[in-house]
């Protein structure tokens, strides 16, 4: 064909002769037609000529090119009669088998007195043709920020908004709309699901048994060893894999993925959230709440506002609890311009008994002795107690690097609300947090409001408090696949975790890098063991069943949950894409609607679009990022273990205990190996549950996945 030639075995001594070889041709040009020369092998001379015949390619071309998704196998697409302008000795049928177009025909050779050949023709794609188009984009992408310069920052924001406002969200209503829900593979499916329900089970064995457990392991390995990337890399890869059949199966991954694994992710996420808030606020009456009512303006007990609590003993003599947003968060202290961006000096402050001087960027500390305690700081932030500390006095809290704050007439008043109580559960802010255990990576007891003083003013003893300092602003290409809620994800590397230690003699500031906290401790699955005894066992972690605290009972906590749940799904544009999706395939393939053009053509437009300006969006997302490897290279290896060894093994012996066999279980395996999904690094960005692991298994699995699945195919295809 053109220039390409390609030759069989030599079969000795047989007049009827049988090949069965596979030769391969590239097609650059359906119009050539494939020459075909059957020839006579001699030792000792040339060869002797029996003829020839030519293939002509077009029906078979054409027959691709049609919307084969839905057809049944054995479906014939196209009949071709034998005649003069070809070689056919009979009819010749182009026929959709098992996701492939297969041609059968019987070829009369020309030039010789008689002779028949049978041959058989087939469509492959090369494994990863279809995908490196991909990489592609997001090698482009990733040069226009990192050694280009032509985007900037608010510009590859801009182009993930687009992403994960329309591109995606229609890709995915494209693939699921086509794809027939009334022939899903159901033990396909079963396998999938057996496989997430077999981790789900061992690692909340894990959690229960093993003083190592926790409920943010147990969230991150589910992710990285279930929820593969299945849209954006699955579907392509596996196509030109073992064809659009296997597309068709990926589509049914995704859609489960969408409506179910995605939303149980969100349940455990404020599962963990709630539990962090109620532990927090109520360590000793949980069990007494009867109802938690939380305000229609919170989203999410995710930490990225800053929430009350309100208990109140109502009529019936039991607790009821109320969520809302702080009224703090809605003051000038958080507003961009008092959080120290464009102040270097400190203004005089009439905030007394502390001196926190530079809690983000102080190089001369110069502290003075101080009365200040706990109760004081946790009022004049929550606003428990009458002062004349205002809003704007931050100024004087967020940057020194200059003179020190001066002494002012703040004076102490001793007022506890026994109603109200702050959670100050944010991480995206630039101000401190008074509630120690909720940011501190080995926990440290919580700060009370009622700390007994001295008669001096002066705390009854030294106390720790541990907060975070987010010191540099959101990035701009945190809502990829997340929609308008999945708002800015904060650099991990860039996360402080500063220490004051409030004494009657000083003030201490000591910054420790959250990066090597991850290096030091990232197998020790949540620093649960020796440290937590060298530290008094001060605080628990969430999830940790050794000394689990009381809870509300079961049905308020469940109910608060989905609320929450809720309020999130309804929030996320791909939410809608998927069931409107699935909504629309089930009409139209039970009564046989087809969507108007106008109204399709400009859905496939963008879907097309939306795969390749996803790949572009993580280019720019790595761009961005400081360090491709973000958890430390041990954690790295870890993660990535999970990622391409434990999910295929036990997708593979999933798919083996439904009955799965031949290529449906290797597909399976594949589809397992894919690098990690996007989703759920969205998740564990918003709310902090190990961001830097999944960061490093989108990037760093992105980069590797392509020749590990090619690994798997070769080796299940021996």
């Amino acid at each position: 064909m053109g220039k390409q030639k390609l030759k069989t075995s030599v079969i000795r001594k047989d007049v009827n002769p049988v090949w069965n070889e596979d030769l391969t041709l590239s097609v650059s040009d359906p119009n050539l037609p494939i020459k075909l020369t059957v020839y006579d092998h001699d030792t000792f001379s040339m060869d002797d000529k029996m003829g020839d015949a030519e293939i002509d390619l077009k029906p078979f071309v054409e027959a691709l090119r049609m919307k084969l998704d839905s057809l049944p196998s054995g479906t014939i697409l196209t009949r071709i009669q034998p005649c003069r302008s070809n070689c056919l000795a009979e009819e010749s049928c182009v026929i959709w088998n098992d996701g492939k177009v297969m041609q059968d025909m019987c070829l009369r050779l020309r030039n010789v007195e008689c002779g028949e050949v049978e041959i058989q023709l087939g469509w492959i794609e090369l494994p990863g043709s279809r995908v490196v188009p991909l990489y592609v984009a997001m090698i482009l992408a990733y040069g226009s920020v990192k050694w280009w310069k032509i985007f900037t920052p608010d510009q590859c924001s801009g182009i993930n908004r687009f992403v994960a406002l329309f591109a995606v969200p229609l890709l995915s209503f494209h693939f699921i709309a086509t794809n027939n829900p009334y022939e899903m593979n159901f033990r396909f499916i079963a396998a999938d699901t057996l496989q997430k329900l077999i981790v789900l089970a061992v690692l909340a064995v894990w959690t229960n048994i093993s003083k190592r457990g926790c409920l943010e392991w147990t969230i991150t390995l589910f992710s990285l060893s279930s929820l593969p990337n299945t849209l954006v890399m699955g579907i392509p890869l596996l196509k030109g894999m073992y064809g659009d059949a296997s597309g068709t199966l990926m589509v049914q991954i995704v859609v489960l993925q969408c409506i179910i694994w995605y939303t149980l992710m969100l349940f455990l996420f404020e599962y963990r959230g709630a539990k962090m808030l109620i532990s927090q606020q109520f360590p000793d009456t949980a069990g007494s709440i009867v109802s938690i009512h939380v305000d229609s303006d919170v989203m999410s007990l995710d930490g990225r506002q800053i929430l009350e609590t309100e208990a109140e003993i109502k009529e019936d003599g039991k607790l009821h609890v109320t969520v809302r947003k702080s009224n703090a968060s809605r003051s000038d202290i958080f507003s961009r311009r008092s959080m120290g961006f464009s102040s270097n000096t400190p203004r005089p402050s009439n905030l007394t008994n502390a001196e926190i001087y530079s809690l983000q960027s102080s190089r001369n500390p110069t502290p003075r002795g101080s009365s200040f305690n706990h109760t004081d700081f946790y009022s004049m932030m929550g606003g428990g107690r009458n002062s004349n500390f205002g809003a704007n006095d931050v100024y004087g809290l967020t940057t020194s690097r200059g003179p020190t704050p001066r002494t002012s007439n703040f004076e102490e008043e001793s007022v506890n609300n026994a109603n109200k109580s702050r959670y100050y559960h944010g991480n995206n802010t630039h101000y401190p947090a008074p509630n120690p255990d909720m940011f501190s990576p080995t926990g440290s007891k919580p700060v009370g409001t009622n700390a007994a003083k001295k008669p001096n003013g002066q705390q009854e003893g030294a106390k720790d408090l541990h907060m975070f300092v987010w010191s540099s602003s959101a990035s701009p290409v945190s809502d990829v696949f997340g929609g308008p809620d999945y708002g800015a994800l904060d650099q991990s590397a860039n996360a402080k975790d500063v220490k004051v230690s409030a004494s009657p003699g000083k003030v201490e500031v000591q910054r420790e890098n959250q990066e090597d906290y991850l290096e030091r401790d990232g197998f020790s699955f949540g620093n649960r063991g020796e440290d937590r005894e060298r530290n008094n066992h001060q605080g628990e972690k969430v999830g940790d069943n050794k000394a689990a605290k009381v809870m509300p009972p079961t049905s308020v906590m469940t109910r608060l949950i989905l609320i929450m749940v809720w309020r999130k799904l309804i929030r996320n544009p791909n939410t809608y894409s998927s069931l409107i999706g699935l909504t629309w395939s089930l009409v139209s393939f039970r009564w046989h609607v087809e969507m108007p053009a106008i109204i399709a053509k400009s859905i496939s437009i963008l879907s097309d679009a939306g795969l390749g300006m996803a790949m572009f969006s993580l280019g720019l997302f790595m761009a961005l990022q400081p360090r491709i490897i973000a958890c430390g290279n041990w954690v790295a290896a870890f993660a990535m273990a999970v990622r391409f060894l434990t999910g295929p093994a036990v997708m593979a012996a999933a798919s083996i205990a439904v009955g799965l066999r031949g290529v449906l279980l290797r597909i399976a395996i594949v589809q397992a190996a894919l690098p990690q999904g996007i989703v759920p690094f969205v998740f564990a960005k918003e709310y902090n549950v190990h961001p830097d692991i999944l960061s490093t298994g989108v990037i760093f699995g992105m980069l590797i996945a392509l020749p590990i699945t090619l690994v798997y195919y070769i080796l299940l295809g021996l």
